[in-house]
């Protein structure tokens, strides 16, 4: 290749990126592009300005005490400002525990990671597709191929009642790829884990959980139900648009900042796992969550040694709040790795 040629794609390059700006929203590429702030509750205080009601930010860093970032309102209703040990909804950030916990079922050998979803439940042959050939560490890595439910409209017409029976949003759909060969993140491998776990050990996976993962790193501000906290320790949850209080719909599980942040940690550095637990591990070592009216990203940044986790209490599926978080957590790691090099 040329030096002219190399020079006259640099400038379409160039073009085709200005370009592509126009089909971004202005409210990410300012979110991207204004000047890093000084500090992470700097960032946390200019965040509010997007719009969101609530944050809290927990930070770990390795040989330092951990540290707390909030803004706005745990209650905006009430005017109560937000509290770094109000509980949260962390929605799919349970992920990860369920994932640790069948790691720990295989290597007491009380399941296999090879085993396929038809071994377990037979009824489902023929209602989900390739039942027979669907492995649980295909299910543990969204790589089964069976439908999410929360991708079913019909599911969010009523997301509170459907949820107590939210398999049948995904049955007797067209597979959407072949077993392992292919990734869709797919809720509905993990409702089946859940319900997997519960008839191996013909006790509720929350038990286990509790008693495998909770106990011995003493998180004792996680839990699995709105039914066993006090409302008042929860933060509050809103819809962008909507003057209601989401804080009373059942969405799982519940935990502070500081809790996800200890299990992270124990997840990337180690103490969750007994030994040979870790060398078949099949998940990912961090997670983000979201529901209606919140949004949660736990993160681990092996090159700073830092848990970073960031709670959000203002969603808007149809809106850019996602991204947004994605690019204020970015932000705030900028930061932390501006300091630890200062």
């Amino acid at each position: 290749m040329t030096k002219k040629t190399k020079k006259i794609l640099k400038i379409i390059f160039i073009i085709a990126s200005i370009s592509s700006l126009w089909f971004v929203p202005w409210i990410l590429v300012k979110a991207w592009i204004l000047p890093l702030p000084d500090t992470v509750q700097e960032q946390v205080d200019e965040a509010l300005g997007y719009g969101f009601d609530g944050m809290i930010v927990y930070v770990d860093q390795a040989g330092k005490p951990p540290a707390f970032y909030t803004g706005g309102w745990k209650d905006r209703k009430n005017k109560i400002p937000a509290n770094p040990k109000s509980l949260f909804k962390i929605a799919s950030i349970s992920k990860l525990y369920v994932a640790v916990s069948i790691t720990k079922l295989a290597k007491e050998k009380r399941l296999s990671l090879n085993e396929t979803l038809a071994h377990y439940f037979p009824e489902l042959v023929g209602r989900i597709e390739n039942a027979e050939s669907i492995t649980l560490k295909m299910m543990v890595q969204h790589r089964s191929g069976i439908p999410n439910f929360t991708n079913n409209p019909a599911f969010w017409k009523d997301e509170q009642k459907n949820g107590k029976n939210a398999l049948e949003f995904a049955l007797d759909l067209p597979a959407s790829f072949k077993p392992d060969d292919g990734y869709e993140y797919s809720n509905t491998n993990y409702l089946l884990l859940r319900n997997i776990i519960d008839k191996v050990l013909g006790y509720s996976h929350e038990h286990y959980i509790k008693e495998k993962i909770l106990k011995p790193l003493k998180l004792n501000n996680t839990f699995f139900s709105l039914n066993e906290v006090d409302l008042k320790d929860v933060m509050s949850g809103y819809y962008v648009g909507v003057e209601d209080d989401f804080k009373t719909n059942e969405n799982g599980m519940l935990a502070t900042a500081e809790d996800v942040g200890l299990f992270l940690r124990a997840l990337n550095d180690g103490p969750v796992f007994d030994e040979g637990e870790q060398e078949i591990y099949p998940y990912v070592y961090e997670h983000g969550g979201l529901v209606p009216g919140y949004q949660s990203l736990a993160e681990y940044h092996k090159d700073i040694n830092t848990v970073v986790v960031q709670f959000i209490n203002t969603t808007n599926f149809d809106g850019y709040e996602w991204n947004l978080s994605e690019i204020i957590i970015n932000r705030i790691v900028k930061i932390l790795k501006k300091e630890k090099s200062d």
